[in-house]
């Protein structure tokens, strides 16, 4: 019988999440889009209450710490807690962060009923044993006319890849190994299953993104690096049209309260 899973952290891997991640041209390419995707956001003049849940080193907020939003950083490990707030020491923005280190699941016991203009969630859901339990809690954070960035890793474009590289056993075991890899998402999850689970708390889609729609297929991953600028540019054309944005290995929806 297999253990049941568990909710999955990054405690002590801060430097190879550092290296593997954002060093890399796929990091590169996800903050690029975010950032696209969330300038009118960010780029507001009036100050804006943001949470960023399971933030990690806070790369993508420091856009909001810039224009002056106040964020509230939150992550499961104390240590990416840590490197995040030394990181935004050094570049002169912590006094526009508050931190606190605690699970999504811990967080309405830490920060009441406060809520947010913003709420950013991204690669966090997968993570989770239980992934659908956390929009509960994403919904209570989101002022009323607030936004959920939520960004969750695609099942449907992890089968696609799968494919295209001949791991015909993997899919065909639906993408069950018997010894998980820790930097793997243990709970990759379809865009139709996400689709309902937000109806049923009453959130609505406004804007759906790919995330890497062409960079997880390159047969050559070289070109990622070489042609990198160039790859940045295409994504952006196509990343929002389908059937391009389908295909990208995480989704990034934007997301707001339902009528």
């Amino acid at each position: 019988m297999s253990s049941p899973k568990k909710d999955q952290s990054f405690a002590g891997l801060t430097g190879k999440f550092a290296k593997n991640i954002y060093a890399t041209p796929k990091g590169k390419l996800r903050l690029a889009v975010l950032e696209r995707d969330l300038a009118p956001w960010y780029q507001r003049q009036a100050p804006l209450r943001v949470l960023d849940i399971g933030a990690g080193l806070g790369q993508f907020s420091e856009n909001f710490a810039l224009q002056g939003h106040k964020v509230t950083h939150t992550d499961i490990a104390a240590d990416m807690v840590a490197a995040a707030q030394q990181q935004h020491e050094a570049r002169g923005l912590a006094a526009q962060y508050q931190y606190h280190t605690a699970s999504l699941q811990e967080l309405p016991k830490i920060l009441g009923e406060q809520q947010y203009d913003v709420v950013l969630c991204h690669a966090v859901l997968e993570w989770l044993a239980e992934p659908q339990l956390a929009l509960p809690i994403l919904k209570q954070f989101m002022a009323k006319d607030g936004l959920l960035s939520l960004m969750f890793y695609n099942r449907d474009a992890k089968i696609m890849a799968n494919m295209v590289f001949g791991n015909f056993d993997y899919v065909a075991a639906d993408l069950q190994v018997k010894k998980r890899v820790r930097m793997s998402p243990q709970q990759p999850i379809a865009p139709a299953e996400m689709a309902i689970w937000l109806r049923r708390q009453q959130l609505a889609v406004t804007s759906k993104t790919g995330v890497r729609c062409f960079h997880d297929y390159l047969r050559k991953p070289a070109d990622a690096l070489e042609h990198f600028e160039q790859l940045v540019e295409l994504e952006m054309r196509y990343n929002q049209t389908e059937p391009f944005a389908a295909l990208g290995r995480y989704q990034h929806w934007q997301i707001q309260h339902g009528n």
